[in-house]
């Protein structure tokens, strides 16, 4: 499989590396590459998993041939739902697959090598401090950032607001006071990328998308700031790629 070396993480940081790694991958598939990947899904095809690998690349593909699998495997004919539900609940049922896989995967590693109660907890509580797929793809860690954001005072409220009208790169303008910045980071420090996942941090370039209104790095969409100026309204790849079901 393209990408998909194994290697064999024996510590709880290595599991855990191996994990964002495929996670990462997951998530491009479902967000920022949802075109290519539904492209790939084809019904007419075999029963078809989806791989993330820890390179941060993912691969739609047969399953392993070999019994039992080197490493658990994905969700098997994901492919066959595609064009029989609206995209959207398609997308976070693969989801949910998904993240039941990673930590299948997870903890396969802490079975073999190992690990005893503590470290098992310990895992699983770092894992369980990132968002999971389906909430990134859903848009459910965007509410949940909202929610968390909801005793903050009017007067925060209503200058975030005014900065995302002010510009949708408003989140990397240069503050002149330690105050200003440790205020944006308050304010913003929950906020999650809609592509990779990953926390708002103020040295990073990020826009929003004027129609699912999620942020995302530059980086991940492929936008630096002076591209951004000459947009006028931004769509996302999931948003840009949404097409009418009959």
């Amino acid at each position: 499989m393209e990408g998909g070396a194994q290697y064999n993480p024996r510590t709880v940081e290595e599991v855990l590396k191996d994990l964002k790694g495929r996670r990462a991958g997951l998530i491009k598939a479902l967000t920022t590459d949802v075109e290519e990947f539904y492209q790939q899904c084809d019904p007419e095809k075999e029963n078809l998993c989806l791989y993330g690998f820890p390179s941060e690349q993912w691969e739609v593909n047969l399953p392993a041939e070999e019994v039992p699998p080197e490493l658990p495997e994905p969700a098997l004919g994901i492919n066959f739902a595609r064009d029989g539900m609206q995209e959207k609940d398609w997308l976070a049922l693969v989801a949910v697959h998904s993240d039941a896989w990673l930590l299948s995967v997870a903890f396969y590693f802490g079975a073999r090598f190992g690990f005893d109660k503590a470290d098992r907890k310990r895992l699983f509580n770092m894992i369980n401090e990132l968002p999971t797929i389906y909430e990134i793809v859903t848009g459910a860690a965007k509410k949940q950032v909202k929610d968390r954001s909801s005793s903050v005072s009017n007067h925060s409220s209503n200058k975030s607001k005014s900065n995302s009208k002010l510009g949708k790169y408003a989140k990397v303008e240069v503050k002149d006071e330690e105050d200003g910045l440790d205020e944006e980071e308050e304010e913003h420090g929950d906020t999650l990328c809609g592509a990779c996942g990953e926390n708002y941090a103020s040295d990073e370039f990020w826009i929003c998308c004027d129609l699912c209104e999620r942020w995302f790095h530059g980086n991940c969409v492929k936008i630096t700031p002076a591209k951004a100026e000459h947009i006028k309204q931004y769509k996302c790849p999931s948003c840009s790629n949404k097409r009418p079901r009959p």
